[in-house]
């Protein structure tokens, strides 16, 4: 991830580029009012930038209740402005809300992630567990009789496979011309190279993907406990052909390769493509309430950081809805010949094989069409609905006690 810093920027920058030598004459910076400008960033995580005063770049473009200030004004939120504690407040309020919005997607929503994952390769299942009521029910079920540890398994592996796939995107950008971030000025070349530097980042990942995937499904009665780097040895063994014996079923990785990297790309065109429209109806919106001196500074700060977030939301909500059904055919060929034993998503207390016989992408699609009928692409969707809202719960949560805390200190 590239840091929103200036070039420059030596721990005290001034936000509107790099610092200029005072000339004969000028006045030194002495009064408040000027040392408004000089700030500094939280930590980069979502949510966490443009959410102080002084700052001119909101996320999503000028269009923001602060966007409308220019390099040498500062925000008009009121005629006295936002105290010494409300200052504070704003600089870090951005870093507490993005790190609850991260423990919300990456580890709260992990038992929901673990059951759909389990539902999605149950091909014996005759309850699809279309919607939350009857995840809830299975949750509460194998928690039960497994224990809590049943539901929060492989967690450590899915943080495993996100850095091996944030560090391959990083040195392959850095040593071919595939560029990482698109450019304003961006032709159908470069969004080619963008793409492709994409789909070949999950190809690398993918061994470690399927490892992962197999820790997060197997269920907890059978299986030893697992050490962190697994993971990473099952991939590599899954590689050269070494580790845990696999059935003579199992899908060479070149089978593999093209359904996962389709599913890695276009998730992240959808997700993007949903982020940039939500974010523009949001600037839009917002352009048509420019702050005022009756405006309260605790709106203008909300209006500031949280499109950014619920942009993501959305992208990311709207790219697992629509490719659920590719996700499960990708699970079921990543899974199948890997003699994992999953619980039994019909009753909770059991256990349950995985024998398919696909032979391929296509294969798998008729064979889940004919045998479980187009609902069958769907199987554990329930588990998304109750994913997603207890995200929009987690960051609703967050928003009041923000507002309520700034309200306090102004």
């Amino acid at each position: 991830m590239h840091p929103r810093r200036p070039e420059g920027f030596d721990g005290l920058g001034y936000r509107g580029g790099g610092r200029e030598e005072p000339g004969p004459g000028a006045r030194p910076f002495g009064s408040a009012s000027e040392l408004g400008h000089w700030v500094t960033s939280p930590p980069d995580i979502p949510g966490s930038r443009n959410l102080h005063w002084g700052e001119k770049t909101p996320p999503y473009g000028a269009g923001t209740p602060l966007g409308s200030a220019g390099l040498n004004e500062e925000p008009s939120l009121g005629a006295a402005g936002p105290g010494p504690g409300a200052e504070q407040l704003n600089r870090f309020a951005g870093f507490g809300i993005g790190l609850a919005s991260l423990f919300t997607e990456n580890v709260l929503a992990h038992p929901c992630i673990v059951l759909r994952r389990q539902c999605q390769v149950n091909y014996h299942a005759r309850n699809y567990h279309l919607t939350p009521f009857t995840i809830v029910n299975i949750m509460y079920s194998i928690n039960k009789t497994q224990g809590p540890r049943a539901l929060w398994k492989g967690m450590g592996s899915t943080f495993i496979v996100q850095g091996i796939t944030l560090g391959t995107e990083g040195i392959i950008s850095e040593f071919t011309p595939l560029p990482r971030e698109l450019s304003h000025k961006w032709n159908l070349k470069q969004i080619g190279g963008h793409l492709l530097l994409k789909g070949l980042t999950h190809v690398v990942a993918m061994p470690f993907y399927s490892a992962s995937l197999i820790e997060t499904v197997q269920s907890e009665i059978i299986r030893d406990n697992p050490g962190i780097l697994d993971c990473v040895k099952e991939g590599i063994g899954r590689v050269v052909g070494m580790g845990v014996p696999h059935s003579k079923r199992l899908l060479p990785l070149m089978v593999l390769t093209f359904p996962t990297a389709l599913h890695g790309v276009l998730h992240y065109v959808i997700s993007s493509i949903v982020q940039k429209l939500v974010l523009f109806v949001l600037k839009r919106d917002n352009s048509h309430n420019l702050p005022t001196e009756s405006s309260t500074s605790v709106q203008s700060m909300l209006d500031a950081y949280f499109p950014e977030l619920i942009a993501s939301f959305a992208a990311s909500l709207c790219a697992d809805v629509m490719l659920y059904p590719l996700e499960t055919v990708l699970h079921r060929l990543h899974i199948q010949g890997t003699r994992t034993i999953i619980d039994n998503t019909d009753l909770g207390y059991e256990v349950l094989p995985i024998n398919t016989q696909y032979e391929g992408m296509r294969d798998c699609i008729n064979t889940i069409k004919r045998e479980e009928g187009m609902l069958g692409f769907y199987k554990g969707f329930g588990a998304v609905i109750v994913q997603y809202t207890l995200h929009v719960a987690v960051l609703q949560l967050t928003k009041i006690i923000y507002s309520t805390l700034l309200q306090n200190v102004s």
